[in-house]
């Protein structure tokens, strides 16, 4: 082991450890994803639903869809493993696993977003404090769920860089 780790409380992880957690951290996400999907689905059979504008029918299915795209990115990796990589624990595989889960940050973000923003439509019937409600909802998931771990990233990113020089 190398003197840098051993004075830090952080260490490399193994390739087999990477996989686990990846996979892990996608079968943590999904139910949630799923049960909201379900809820969007069914939200179409509420009598309350026909009270949305057409326009705001339209945004519930866009709403749907994106949350219906963050699923299909998130079941990807377990499936690609299941099917191509069967037994096998590869560095392609846990970055290939990694950029799916990312990929399906934005579109979950923007679907709850756009959910909160019907929903408050409904209760509230204000535009502008829904929209607000969706805006700060979005920017909020955006700030924790993107700039921050990417800004982490970033500075580990430099750290090693300045350690190389």
């Amino acid at each position: 082991m190398s003197l840098e780790y051993h004075h830090s409380t952080e260490r490399p992880a193994k390739l087999e450890e990477e996989t686990r957690t990846t996979i892990e951290e996608a079968r943590m996400v999904l139910p949630g994803i799923q049960a909201l999907f379900g809820f969007q689905l069914i939200a179409v059979f509420n009598a309350r639903f026909h009270d949305f504008s057409g326009m705001e029918q339209m945004l519930h299915l866009a709403a749907l869809l994106l949350v219906a795209i963050a699923i299909a990115l998130i079941m990807t990796p377990a499936a690609y493993h299941r099917i191509a990589e069967r037994g096998t624990v590869s560095r392609r595989f846990v970055d290939l696993a990694s950029r799916f889960l990312e990929s399906a940050l934005m579109p979950l973000m923007l679907g709850i977003s756009l959910g909160l923003f019907l929903v408050g439509r409904l209760i509230l019937n204000n535009l502008a404090v829904s929209g607000a409600i969706a805006f700060t909802m979005f920017w909020c998931f955006l700030l924790s769920g993107m700039f921050f771990p990417g800004r982490r990233a970033s500075s580990i990113i430099g750290e090693r860089e300045f350690r190389v020089r």
